[in-house]
């Protein structure tokens, strides 16, 4: 972490928060899988499934992004977070949305309940817009990787704002399509333009920091970004206005091409790393890297709109929303968590008897057997579910289930561990 600035890093108490809560979430989707059963199989937009969804980008991944983020706009902006006070107000207002929406999702109250959370949902989202917004307009630093951050964020208001006309519509009724195509808009934007966006923004300003990578290319960044763009302006264009189905294959080539020059990027960095041991956060990382194939693959599968039964499709459009939530997400946090949380709480005990005491490392605020567990239990999970949704076996969803909710409790333990640490010294032990 040596190349993490810290003069601009925000108080502890701006970011650890949102660690808490997507940590508490990351339980609650385990739980949450275990109680939906047979609602897994069945068709991607059921109550259960948009429930544990939102749970997971919203409640996990977003929230957990939302704190390191703040942590790393030093980093990729190179100036202070604009508003601490206004992202901890972001902290409570996006807590309480995300419960709100999650809970509408999961009783079904499409039109009492469902429309207010979503308009909740927005305002607190374009709180986090606005403070980022205004901290990159400070910055003094703006290259191609946080133009990917900024370009994310502004996704995620676009992701926010058809979701919230989508909820209107069911109590208003206004929208002269079916739920379903705005749906798959609203998905898109989200997992492509905000997720994939910022992954790529943030990995390739920490992954060859972490590897110790020198002398890369950022020009195939740049070509990754052109092309991801020009694919999302190009979906969102085609699918509110023209409807040609033709131009999905074009959508598709784009932004499989954007990701290919992000991976060659990476794997730029892998070959010239001189750090050649890869703890278990880097692990976490490279394995996510290794599975952003697999949604392009099932993309491609989809657009060619093969004869296979409808059944059968609508498991595989679940299956993609599962390689992008679980495969690239939810592996690459699980691995960055480890890599930021720990450096933010030692700078915060630490920070004062830097030079004046030795004082344990970064890395020895958790305990690395239990990530070590947690890393192998989260191979099953996703071996279960892989297998699971192919052959349609119920019982390998349940094992793959519950081998998540271990993964979540180990990864509860550490964080946990992490946040109550003491501040100690060697000397004095």
């Amino acid at each position: 972490m040596n190349g993490l600035q810290t003069n601009n890093a925000p108080h502890s108490s701006v970011v650890v928060p949102y660690f808490i809560f997507g940590a508490i979430s990351l339980l609650i989707l385990a739980v949450l899988l275990i109680m939906a059963d047979e609602s897994l199989l069945q068709a991607y937009f059921n109550t259960k499934l948009i429930a544990i969804t939102h749970i997971a980008v919203l409640g996990w991944a977003s929230m957990i992004v939302f704190g390191a983020l703040y942590q790393l706009i030093p980093v990729v902006f190179e100036t202070a977070l604009y508003s601490e006070k206004l992202a901890k107000v972001t902290f409570w207002f996006s807590g309480f949305s995300v419960l709100f929406l999650s809970y509408s999702f999961w009783i079904a109250s499409y039109v009492t309940l469902l429309p207010y959370a979503s308009v909740c949902m927005f305002l607190s989202l374009l709180l986090f817009v606005v403070n980022v917004g205004l901290t990159y307009k400070s910055a003094t630093l703006k290259n191609i990787k946080s133009t990917f951050v900024i370009t994310a964020v502004l996704w995620l208001l676009i992701t926010e704002l058809i979701g919230t006309i989508i909820a209107l519509n069911f109590k208003f009724n206004f929208l002269s399509e079916i739920h379903l195509h705005y749906l798959k808009i609203h998905a898109t934007v989200g997992l492509i333009g905000w997720f994939v966006l910022l992954i790529i923004g943030v990995g390739a300003t920490l992954i060859p920091m972490f590897l110790i990578s020198h002398e890369l290319k950022e020009q195939k960044l740049k070509y990754a970004y052109y092309l991801i763009n020009g694919g999302l302006l190009v979906a969102v264009l085609n699918w509110f206005l023209f409807q040609k189905s033709e131009l999905d294959y074009l959508i598709s080539v784009l932004i499989i091409g954007g990701v290919l020059f992000f991976v060659s990027f990476i794997y730029d960095s892998y070959k010239k790393r001189l750090r050649k041991k890869l703890d278990v956060g880097m692990q976490y990382s490279m394995l996510a890297i290794a599975a952003v194939f697999v949604p392009f693959i099932l993309i491609g599968f989809i657009v060619l709109n093969a004869s296979f039964e409808v059944e059968f499709m609508y498991r595989i459009i679940t299956f993609y929303g599962f390689s992008i939530i679980f495969g690239l997400i939810t592996t690459l946090i699980l691995g960055q968590t480890y890599k930021t949380l720990p450096f933010i709480i030692w700078l915060n005990k630490y920070k004062k008897l830097v030079g004046k005491t030795k004082t344990p490392l970064p890395r020895e605020l958790y305990s690395e057997k239990i990530a070590s567990i947690q890393f192998v239990l989260y191979f099953v999970f996703i071996g279960m579910f892989v297998v699971g949704f192919l052959i349609n076996q119920l019982l390998l969803i349940k094992i793959g289930s519950y081998a998540l909710l271990l993964v979540a409790i180990l990864y509860n333990v550490n964080i946990f561990k992490m946040i109550t640490h003491k501040v100690k010294s060697i000397e004095n032990e």
